[in-house]
């Protein structure tokens, strides 16, 4: 049975959000910097001063960062750049046959833009997991946006700014949501005709659901790495699962956005009903408990009862979760039979909070089922593969019979004549 249709979902989409962002963007495209800042006032309640946040707010924000704040991100920094780094894929070369190589090149994008939510939180973790593969692959121009702050005088929140200066990015905007992706996709020129902001190759980062939209309608004038919308967890969990750490976990996913997703996936009734209970008790001191509790109440959140574990695969593999963790008896052999999540927390000690600040691994993953088809993001979506080919001529004279044959066979003579013009003298 497949299970995609019938598991928990929200019931605002990808695609219905496609019709609010589609002029947003188009107004980016005509207006260049003008529509990115009208846009900003609108949904943000603030219009910076200037779209580029100044090379001083940067490091003011650097300066003035809580010490503690700056070595965990130091430690996040240096995890995920070790991981990044072994995950470099290096160019290579094929002789298939005497004097003719193919070579598998990889090319780092030469222009990204980073983005990164502001919102309910500032996101100051997805500065870095955005910029460090970016910086691993070897990006010469990496951008970055963040939504203006009216409570900081329409920059994005310091403790983002802080997290870019340390890591190097220079290069930030004060612009959220679809108009930011837009002014990626296609640059944005003040109205005396001054560039703000050249257009880039990629753009990666996780946002809201009209940010996955923009990411939708802007794919194909600039690639991107995923449609990473509203966070989403799944548990599975048989009667050996701790029903706080499952509780606390689901939570710590909802505190995200009253979006969220928050689905537990269990073959046991009493696991389950202590789950609930424990979700009660501890959404009695939950900060953000209004959001928490929307989220758990919305159609996208559930507990799905499954007859045995292999049932709750099947279910777990027909949601595709962004983030999925297995807190069974047999945590290492039930997550093997994943084929599709954004990232696996494998054990009670691995919760999805781990990964989302310092466990090595990358928290900027696809969602609404994405997993199915689409990967997380990581050193490789800042690459590009290309074949460098290069033949002498007696190479070429023995393989240009097969060649000539296969032109024929297509009915494009032309092409056996580019190698014949080669091989017949």
């Amino acid at each position: 049975m497949v299970y995609t249709a019938a598991v928990p979902r929200a019931a605002v989409d990808v695609e219905h959000a496609l019709a609010a962002v589609r002029p947003i963007c188009d107004d980016v495209r005509a207006r260049g910097s003008v529509a990115v800042l009208d846009a900003g006032e609108k949904f943000d309640g603030v219009r910076p001063a200037q779209l580029r946040v100044p090379a001083a707010a940067l490091a003011d924000a650097l300066a003035t960062l809580d010490p503690a704040i700056r070595a965990a991100l130091e430690e996040s920094v240096r995890r995920l750049r070790q991981t990044s780094q072994a995950e470099l894929e290096h160019s290579l070369t094929s002789d298939v046959a005497p004097g003719a190589t193919v070579e598998r090149r990889i090319v780092p994008m030469q222009r990204v833009g980073l983005y990164v939510p502001g919102g309910l939180a500032p996101l100051l973790s997805t500065v870095v997991m955005n910029a460090v593969p970016a910086q691993v692959a070897g990006v010469p121009g990496i951008a970055l946006a963040s939504p203006p702050q009216a409570e900081f005088g329409g920059l994005p929140h310091p403790s983002i700014l802080a997290a870019c200066a340390l890591l190097g990015i220079d290069e930030v905007y004060a612009a959220g949501g679809a108009q930011a992706l837009a002014m990626f996709a296609y640059g944005a020129a003040s109205e005396d005709g001054t560039v703000d902001c050249r257009p880039v190759n990629l753009i990666t980062g996780p946002g809201n659901i009209y940010v996955a939209a923009a990411k939708r309608h802007l794919q194909g004038t600039v690639s991107i790495d995923s449609e990473a919308g509203p966070t989403e967890i799944a548990v599975i969990a048989d009667a050996t699962a701790d029903p706080a750490f499952v509780a606390a976990d689901l939570i710590s996913q909802a505190e995200h956005d009253p979006m969220a997703a928050s689905v537990l996936i269990t073959d046991s009734e009493s696991l389950a009903d202590a789950v609930d209970a424990e979700l009660a008790t501890q959404l009695g001191t939950t900060r953000h408990a209004d959001r928490v509790r929307t989220a758990l109440d919305g159609p996208q959140s559930a507990t799905v009862l499954v007859r045995d574990v292999d049932q709750a695969v099947d279910v777990a593999n027909g949601y595709a979760a962004e983030h999925l963790e297995v807190q069974t008896a047999d945590s290492s052999a039930v997550a093997a039979r994943i084929v599709n999540a954004g990232a696996i927390f494998v054990g009670s000690f691995t919760p999805v909070s781990l990964g989302d600040y310092a466990a090595g691994s990358n928290h900027v993953l696809p969602t609404a089922g994405c997993a199915c088809h689409s990967s997380g993001l990581s050193v490789r979506a800042f690459c590009k593969n290309m074949h460098v080919v290069t033949y002498s001529e007696q190479a070429l004279r023995e393989v240009g019979d097969h060649v000539v044959t296969l032109a024929e066979a297509e009915n494009l003579p032309s092409h056996g004549a580019a190698v014949s013009v080669r091989t017949s003298r």
